[in-house]
């Protein structure tokens, strides 16, 4: 992802009463300066409340009291920055997040599909590849599979290794069972893996017609033609003009006619592109491009 600052924030430690309010956002952004220029990664326009808390958090890992000095470990130790990129990208994710959602992508996005000869989705922001895996039986429960491509990226290398393996734990078993049966799954979920010690391992065909890459969305440019974006609660935690340019990306990568996916606190409203598109399912936040 992109990806977002995501997750639970409360009780992350915060600076001293002392610290200076007006010099501690000039460090952080230096720091973000710095990360850029050196790394590539932008995030010099995600939401600054939950940056700032992100950063005092790893601050405090890494046993520092300035936000200067967490710059200055980030620039000269990449080990650093590989751990301060893990707090900023703390993904919630879950197989079939949402199965309402994937129970109206089944009943209204599905029959669009079967139109097209060839389907190339892209999963921006995919994390650990939870809903990844959940799109691909999907479509192999449907038929489509063998005709479709999906296209997984995020901002982070180490979610997208664990995301490749395709290894869940198997604690959440249950939980993704429940949500795929009411996403409206066609088979037993437990056939879909294989348990192995406190895992489950995914089968290996359903990795088949899935492609990982490192994107990034905010300095990447568009990479192919979708006929399906999916972008659930990323868009959340970016500001306004960072919004504007991801649904300029979005925009000129779909197709015509092919479909928007968003969160649900997401929505297409106020932006430039809102004419551009008609509402497949409003509350599910699924948009179909017609001009």
């Amino acid at each position: 992802m992109a990806l977002p600052i995501t997750g639970d924030t409360r009780g992350i430690p915060g600076p001293p009463p002392s610290y200076n309010a007006d010099l501690e956002r000039i460090e952080i952004e230096l720091l973000l300066e710095a990360i850029y220029r050196h790394y590539g990664f932008d995030f010099r326009s995600y939401a600054y409340a939950s940056l700032r808390r992100r950063l005092w958090k790893r601050l405090t890992g890494e046993g520092m009291k300035t936000i200067s000095a967490l710059q200055e470990g980030v620039l000269h130790d990449q080990d650093v920055m590989e751990r301060l990129l893990l707090d900023l990208s703390v993904n919630v994710t879950a197989m079939y997040r949402d199965p309402s959602f994937y129970l109206a992508f089944r009943q209204r996005v599905i029959p669009l599909l079967r139109t097209w000869p060839f389907i190339r989705i892209w999963h921006a922001g995919c994390s650990t590849g939870e809903e990844v895996y959940s799109m691909a039986i999907l479509l192999e429960e449907e038929g489509l599979y063998d005709r479709a491509r999906i296209y997984a990226t995020d901002i982070n290398d180490v979610v997208l290794q664990r995301a490749r393996s395709g290894i869940f734990p198997l604690d959440r078993m249950q939980e993704y069972t429940e949500n795929y049966l009411r996403a409206g799954g066609k088979q037993s979920f437990s056939e879909h893996y294989t348990a192995l010690y406190d895992g489950a391992l995914f089968n290996k065909a359903l990795s088949r017609n899935i492609v990982f890459s490192q994107h990034n969305l905010v300095t990447d440019r568009s990479f192919s033609e979708f006929h399906v974006i999916f972008c659930r609660n990323v868009l959340i935690y970016f500001d306004k003009q960072l919004q504007n340019r991801v649904h300029s990306l979005f925009y000129d990568s779909l197709a015509n006619f092919g479909v928007l996916c968003l969160g649900a606190k997401e929505s297409l409203k106020f932006s430039k592109y809102e004419d551009c598109y008609e509402r497949i399912d409003e509350r599910e936040k699924i948009y179909r491009k017609i001009k």
